[in-house]
């Protein structure tokens, strides 16, 4: 089955129908990326009515849907509505704000409106196994930043800044084929690096500095997410320290990652590994990971309060890391997919500490 007939089938009767709303789940649903539009899922038939700046493009490209022209919303989608005796529509409500809620309501005052999370509950359960095609793109994706951060390495320069690097860097992977970046890019050094979300600044890279870069490129809407710490030239041994704990909890995470586990306790292991290098696991305040597709941050997740329990079809990031407040951060961050044994490693950078 499509992604739009598994929805027909999760629909509980015949005059119950659901509205797709969200830039992603339109995406998710017909293939095609669009700022506008919605679809409409009844038992009997999908519908992407959509402007006629996609029009031509979603005529050429979804054959999920039955696409149509938008001309004017109310009266179409009421015309649907009426055509399928639909007498209860089910909403995004993950996605929804209050204001087009009330603006449907408005417009579709005829049936009962579903504001309920059980649609939004069963897209995040079909998004969150990916698909042998979906984790494809995201391999993809994930191998253009790792070209991308070859060529980095091969041309930084000591006397480039932090958004200099971080520039050069989202040139690369645009450059290797990247359709666009995942998030804005971190470069962040120095005292820089003890803050887990940075934004790169005009400082220069100085030497005996941490450089933490966290990036991620984008192909046909799949997003991948990977993190590298260098060092700038000879670095104290406290900080080759604190990269080897980090790495070995990396390690230990990935290695904790297997079906039927649960992200609390692949987020737990990777801390046990923190505090057994001397008690960096109390500088480690984010979680280990999170799921990665469609958008940069998805479930599953793997954190202290994660309820998740992984499956196979899954991917994660795993993400250690520890940031000493003044003074220097590490992390270190890999994708990986769960398997029926265990996972496979999506990133193939190596982790070992490089020096510039």
């Amino acid at each position: 089955m499509n992604n739009i007939e598994r929805l027909q089938k999760m629909l509980p009767a015949d005059n119950c129908a659901a509205l797709i709303t969200s830039d992603v789940s339109r995406r998710y649903f017909c293939g095609f990326k669009s700022s506008a539009g919605v679809i409409l899922v009844t038992k009997e038939q999908g519908y992407l009515i959509i402007d006629s700046r996609y029009f031509d493009k979603a005529k050429q490209r979804v054959t999920d849907c039955r696409v149509m022209l938008l001309e004017d919303m109310r009266t179409q989608l009421s015309e649907l509505l009426l055509k399928h005796n639909i007498r209860s529509l089910m909403l995004e409500s993950d996605y929804m704000t209050l204001t087009e809620f009330a603006d449907y309501r408005d417009k579709l005052h005829f049936v009962e409106l579903d504001p309920s999370p059980e649609l939004s509950q069963f897209i995040w359960d079909m998004r969150i196994i990916k698909s042998s095609e979906e984790v494809e793109l995201i391999v993809k994706a994930q191998r253009i930043a790792e070209k991308a951060f070859e060529r980095l390495i091969d041309n930084i320069s000591r006397d480039m800044t932090e958004k200099q690097v971080a520039a050069l860097l989202n040139y690369y992977m645009m450059d290797c084929g990247a359709d666009d970046l995942s998030f804005e890019t971190i470069a962040a050094s120095g005292v820089n690096s003890a803050s887990p979300h940075a934004v790169p600044m005009d400082k220069k890279l100085c030497e005996g500095d941490f450089l933490t870069l966290d990036f991620g490129a984008v192909v046909d809407s799949y997003h991948s997410d990977m993190t590298r710490t260098l060092a700038v030239g000879k670095i104290s041994p406290e900080m080759e320290k604190l990269y080897n704990a980090v790495y070995y909890a990396n390690q230990d995470g990935i290695k904790a990652v297997r079906p039927g586990i649960n992200g609390k306790v692949v987020d737990s292991v990777a801390r046990a590994t923190l505090a057994a290098w001397g008690g960096y696991d109390k500088y480690f305040g984010h979680g280990l990971g999170h799921g990665v597709g469609l958008e940069i941050h998805e479930q599953p997740t793997l954190s202290q309060r994660s309820r998740s329990m992984l499956k196979p079809g899954m991917i994660v990031t795993v993400e250690p890391g520890a940031y000493i407040s003044g003074k220097f951060g590490v992390r270190i961050e890999d994708m990986v997919v769960v398997t029926e044994n265990g996972c496979d490693v999506l990133t193939k950078s190596t982790k070992n500490l490089i020096h510039i």
